[in-house]
């Protein structure tokens, strides 16, 4: 039996307890003048702060896996993400960039508020073990949200404490450097005072290894190019510091590599020991529209079930490309292929997360958790960090890809390159929202992409430059004080 907990808005949203792990089910608004008076009122605080994770899969898939290589998605009309797809400069008020500011600053303010709370009335608590651990789950989700806004945006605003409105309007976009300072500190912070892991009660939290796992992709992220602009990578050569941290995550035994790859995303096997951190949903009470994502409106029909499980993008169509496709068979029999991709269908599309013996009420109805960061990962970005110079050798990288081959059903290769590691890493991960972060972090977004065009012939996409690694800041927040952002250059 899953642990629920249903949410109650505080602040922007807070949520409480009830039949599985961190539900977000909004129920009522509530002011926060005389809240925090007891355990009960911060543990429903902490949990609110999870609360914006769920819009987090919508933007890996619509701003992550849309951007990629791995999907030419195909317009019925004007839809919002077309200019994603297209890599259009005119996407500054498209509704997909404009909620993914709103939605990740939510959460910071979220966090911001419980941690001055913890500050001012954590007394309250009674046990100074638990008001330390509530500050390391909030120190780690604002990191995780200012990582979000800084691999989607480049620089942000960096708030540490709970702004009124007309305060945020005083506060410039802080550094790339600054940011990540912010997101280092709360990272370093959450993985040594975070527990190692939690009873079933407690499933969905951020553990000390969910927060190695993500300072050590910062790491690795930093270390990646700038492209000549203010974008997430800083060319800082920290590979040994994310080397470090996978080593931690390996050598504690709390996970493991599933010899089955469809099991790690089963409805009925949810929390795994791949699982390191995820966004938890059920259905009925807070249920996920992620799978139908990306699959068309006309798949639905086609099987007989309302359209309803779509996406609402009628005729639309999200078919995988030619050069994912090829990337899959040219090598032999893929096992995830045919789990991934819903191969036999008009125009394949990704359908990772379907299953339809599975489904709520609709198609934002799906009782599936969304997996965020995962032991594979873990495995495949300490190859990486080998490749570029971190202390191991190609036994080890050929050893960490061959694992992942083998339960793919793939022969062995030797003397794998970072070529060949990124392209089994878009095999491994596709629908994961994963893709597009992983070419701009290696310094291979915009030739890919542009070699990808070529290659497929495409015609809807424009051409890719630097300054498409990053999304605009929204229209809405420019026209909120006049002066205080600039546009991210290359947006109109």
């Amino acid at each position: 039996m899953k642990n629920k907990i249903y949410i109650l808005l505080v602040l922007i949203v807070i949520i409480s307890s009830c039949s599985k792990q961190l539900n977000q089910q909004p129920v009522s608004n509530l002011a926060t003048t005389n809240f925090f008076t007891n355990n009960n009122d911060f543990l429903q605080g902490v949990n609110g702060v999870y609360s914006q994770l769920k819009a987090v899969p919508d933007q890996l898939l619509w701003l992550g896996e849309m951007r990629s290589d791995n999907i030419n998605a195909i317009s019925d009309g004007n839809r919002d993400w077309d200019g994603i797809n297209n890599f259009s400069p005119n996407i500054t008020t498209v509704a997909f960039v404009t909620n993914a500011w709103k939605t990740n600053f939510n959460g910071v303010f979220n966090a911001n508020t419980v941690l001055k709370a913890l500050t001012d009335k954590g007394s309250v608590i009674g046990d100074a073990t638990l008001v330390t651990r509530y500050t390391a789950e909030c120190r780690y989700l604002r990191a995780f949200y200012y990582f979000q806004l800084i691999r989607l945006f480049g620089k942000v605003p960096v708030i540490s404490t709970p702004l009124t409105a007309s305060e945020v309007n005083s506060v410039a976009r802080g550094s790339i450097a600054e940011v990540y300072q912010l997101i280092l500190d709360d990272l370093q912070y959450a993985a040594t005072n975070l527990p190692a892991s939690y009873t079933a009660a407690n499933l969905g939290r951020a553990t000390s290894y969910a927060a190695k796992g993500l300072l050590g992709l910062v790491y690795l992220t930093r270390s990646g190019p700038n492209y000549g602009m203010d974008g997430p990578g800083l060319a800082s050569n920290e590979y040994d510091k994310a080397l470090t941290q996978f080593n931690d995550i390996i050598a504690s035994n709390q996970y493991s590599f599933l010899s089955d790859y469809t099991s790690i995303f089963s409805y009925s096997n949810e929390d795994n020991k791949e699982v390191l951190f995820d966004v938890q949903y059920a259905s009925s009470i807070n249920g996920a529209g992620f799978p139908s994502d990306l699959a068309p409106v006309a798949y639905w029909t086609s099987l007989g079930i309302s359209n309803t499980y779509g996406n609402g993008y009628g005729a639309s169509s999200f078919g995988i490309t030619n050069n994912l496709k090829t990337s899959y068979t040219a090598s032999g029999t893929d096992k995830r292929y045919a789990f991934n991709v819903a191969t036999t269908y008009t125009s394949p599309f990704i359908k990772k997360y379907i299953d339809i013996t599975k489904k709520g009420t609709s198609g934002t109805d799906w009782p599936i958790n969304f997996i965020l960061l995962r032991y594979t990962d873990i495995l495949l970005m300490k190859a990486e960090c080998i490749l570029h110079g971190a202390p191991g050798s190609q036994a080890d990288v050929d050893g960490i890809v061959n694992q992942v081959r083998g339960r793919a059903g793939l022969a062995a290769l030797s003397n794998v390159t970072l070529s060949t590691l990124m392209e089994e890493r878009r095999r491994e991960f596709v629908g994961e929202g994963l893709r597009w972060n992983d070419l701009i972090r290696e310094g291979l977004a915009v030739d890919t992409m542009n070699a990808w065009i070529t290659s497929d012939a495409i015609t809807n996409v424009n051409q890719v430059v630097a300054n498409y690694i990053i999304y605009p800041v929204p229209t809405a927040e420019i026209q909120t004080k006049a002066g205080l952002y600039t546009q991210n250059p290359g947006y109109n």
